[in-house]
């Protein structure tokens, strides 16, 4: 099947925010303050919002592109949404006009390109937005082959009265591909939410850096800059562009 860079929001749009309640927004908002310098900032896969409305509230000027229609929708809806300029498109791919001091490209999204070719690109793109010093941001989470058995897992991602998330995933290890559903169980039903993923570990996200003439600045295992180790099971990389 041909990657259809639309698909994923046109699937969860609808209830995207209420799926990310309990990420850390205030903290990922604060460190992307401090590290845009001034802005202007660039979201690849700006989706809903969750990070530009906070990030323009602060007075930054902040812009995005996002393959989804049905996500920009959502984001329009929302108080300061109209001023907030996205273009629709494959972040990948997609050049807009101007030249930014941060782009960011947050939870995972990276992983969301079907290929390292496609990844690879991502970085390129991201360097061309940027002027001569910025920054590009990458949150995503560190990949764990062991937590599979048999090249499958189902685990228990949150529990409430009113909400329960599972995830049923598969593993192509030669291939870096993991292939997911979540299924989300509220009073008003059944959602099923799949997803593809391409990972790359941290060090080739650091290549593919290299190549777009970037170079590693920070890593954190989370947003309020938490110490990296061997144990983290996500990261936070701020790669810089050569001045």
């Amino acid at each position: 099947m041909a990657y259809d860079p639309s698909a994923y929001g046109r699937r969860i749009a609808d209830i995207y925010d209420a799926t990310v309640t309990e990420l850390p927004t205030g903290d990922a908002v604060e460190r992307l303050a401090a590290l845009a310098d001034g802005g202007p900032v660039l979201e690849f896969g700006i989706g809903t919002g969750r990070l530009a409305l906070p990030l323009a509230a602060r007075g930054l000027s902040v812009a995005g592109i996002d393959a989804s229609p049905e996500m920009t929708r959502e984001l329009r809806a929302k108080p300061g949404g109209e001023a907030v300029p996205v273009t629709v498109g494959d972040f990948s791919a997609v050049r807009v006009e101007g030249s930014y001091g941060l782009v960011v490209l947050a939870i995972n999204t990276i992983f969301a390109l079907p290929t390292q070719e496609a990844q690879v690109n991502c970085f390129a793109n991201a360097a061309r937005h940027l002027r001569a010093g910025g920054r590009f941001v990458v949150e995503a989470w560190v990949p764990d082959p062991a937590a599979f058995r048999d090249g499958s897992a189902l685990r228990l991602l949150s529990l409430a009265q009113d909400v329960v998330l599972v995830e049923a995933a598969t593993l192509a290890p030669a291939t870096q591909h993991m292939r997911t559903t979540r299924v989300r169980l509220t009073d008003q039903g059944v959602r099923l939410l799949p997803a593809d993923h391409r990972y790359a570990w941290p060090c080739e996200l650091d290549l593919m850096a290299r190549l777009a003439g970037m170079a590693l600045e920070h890593r954190w295992a989370d947003w309020i800059g938490t110490p990296f180790t061997d144990e983290s099971r996500a990261h936070v990389s701020v790669y810089r562009k050569a001045a």
